[in-house]
């Protein structure tokens, strides 16, 4: 008997993306981030469906990182077929140039998402769709419990965080794959996902293959169910955390934090720490280079108090204690 309506398959992505975009006005325009591969695909093609149903404006941004032979040939044929196969618009092609800080994979993703940035204000987009899907979810996790980087990092992405979304943290890639067949288009496979010199391809081809087999199907689910259950925890705690702070904050300008010590001392472990790296940044200290070493540093000259001196952190601060008061600050001290 001849199959109703979609793929099984189509039907999962366009179900993701229509409650990805329930809280759009009509006419607000979406645009999908497509790097022609089998996710991003099938995301636009799925959003090529549902945005008219919704009386949403769809369009696709393309981004050629020019990092290899034929990019920009690649990057035209994926925008052709967003203008010409899904009927969006626009569709068009952000050429970047990839810088070498953080290494080639940070460099790349911050050129990426500074042209889908560009494309959003200048188009007035509401949302971009970005197309990460549950086994990307997985390898995000296993990168950052390696990395030993606490709640936040094992939390994996957000399925919404300002005007990006991400309607497929819940979809395997065998999905994506499965659509793109169903519906006749033709992904493209990015070499660099086979170059073993990225970390997340030596993850997802190495590590967790390695852990299904091992430890039995479903690994890349339960890994990406983690994330949620740590998404809700850490947002949870970071609450508590800001509403403490404000508790705990004597003053608070730029260039300068005071905290009241016997406040820090009546609080847990894990809240009292994410006051302490929110003083850091308030003060000056760069986020990504305060690393929970330097807050645990800090943390000592509140709870395990000795009058030793005071700590060095990033962006020229210190943190002393004097008479009660935990201070942060970028000038030195008298």
């Amino acid at each position: 008997m001849a199959r109703v309506g979609p793929h099984p398959a189509v039907a999962d992505v366009r179900r993701a993306v229509r409650e990805a975009l329930a809280d759009l006005q009509p006419d607000a325009l979406v645009l999908v981030a497509c790097s022609g591969g089998a996710d991003s695909l099938a995301l636009a093609a799925a959003l090529s469906f549902v945005a008219p149903r919704m009386s949403l404006r769809a369009g696709l941004v393309t981004v050629d990182h020019g990092l290899q032979p034929g990019s920009a040939e690649q990057a035209s044929t994926v925008a052709d077929i967003g203008a010409r196969r899904l009927g969006l618009h626009p569709a068009e092609v952000r050429t970047v140039t990839v810088g070498t800080e953080g290494g080639p994979e940070a460099a790349a993703r911050e050129a990426r998402y500074a042209a889908l940035a560009r494309a959003a204000d200048e188009h007035g987009a509401k949302a971009v769709l970005l197309g990460h899907t549950r086994d990307d979810q997985a390898e995000t996790v296993l990168l950052g419990l390696a990395r030993g980087s606490g709640l936040r990092s094992l939390s994996g992405m957000a399925a919404a965080s300002g005007r990006y979304r991400r309607p497929l943290l819940a979809i395997p890639r065998a999905t994506t794959v499965a659509a793109c067949r169903a519906l006749d288009l033709d992904p493209w496979d990015d070499p660099h996902n086979e170059d073993p010199r990225y970390t997340r391809v030596r993850v997802r081809r190495r590590v967790l293959p390695v852990l299904e087999a091992e430890l039995g199907p479903g690994v890349a689910e339960a890994l990406a169910r983690t994330a949620g259950m740590a998404r809700e925890d850490a947002d949870a705690l970071e609450g508590w955390a800001e509403s403490a702070y404000q508790d705990c904050a004597l003053s608070d300008i730029p260039g300068s934090v005071t905290l009241a010590v016997p406040e820090l001392e009546k609080l847990p472990d894990a809240v009292r720490r994410r006051v302490l790296r929110r003083a850091a940044i308030a003060a000056g200290a760069p986020s990504g280079a305060l690393s929970a070493a330097h807050v645990l540093a800090v943390d000592r000259l509140v709870m395990r108090w000795r009058g030793q001196k005071g700590v060095d952190l990033p962006g020229g601060l210190s943190a002393v204690r004097r008479y009660g008061t935990l201070i942060l600050a970028i000038s030195p001290i008298a």
